[in-house]
């Protein structure tokens, strides 16, 4: 398992988790630099606050992780909207959950 870190346009930063080892590798190219096309992360929200990432009230579940290119624009949304409408994600608003920030990009592996 490993963490990382993305930022949005707005410079806010989130901290997911990824568990999957070929998506850690993905990751860690992102951040190398070597990978420059599917830079952006989706995963599924879980709204419930992580120790890893104490600024949100909400995570992505790591088994969910993945990262792209180009997405549909339902799952799209900048962090401080997610968070104050919380309540309102699996609807209408993130259906299944699923959020894919269009602007994120991964900048850092973050240390456990």
């Amino acid at each position: 398992m490993a963490y990382f870190a993305f930022m949005q346009r707005e410079k806010q930063e989130f901290v997911f988790e990824v568990t999957n080892e070929a998506r850690v590798a993905e990751a860690r190219k992102i951040v190398s630099g070597e990978e420059k096309e599917c830079v952006h992360v989706m995963g599924r929200i879980v709204p419930r606050k992580q120790p890893y990432n104490p600024a949100w009230e909400f995570h992505l579940d790591p088994e969910t992780i993945t990262f792209f290119t180009m997405a549909i624009e339902v799952c799209d949304a900048n962090m401080q909207y997610v968070e104050d409408h919380l309540d309102e994600a699996g609807g209408a608003f993130l259906p299944g959950r699923f959020w894919c920030p269009w602007d994120s990009t991964v900048v850092r592996e973050v240390e456990a």
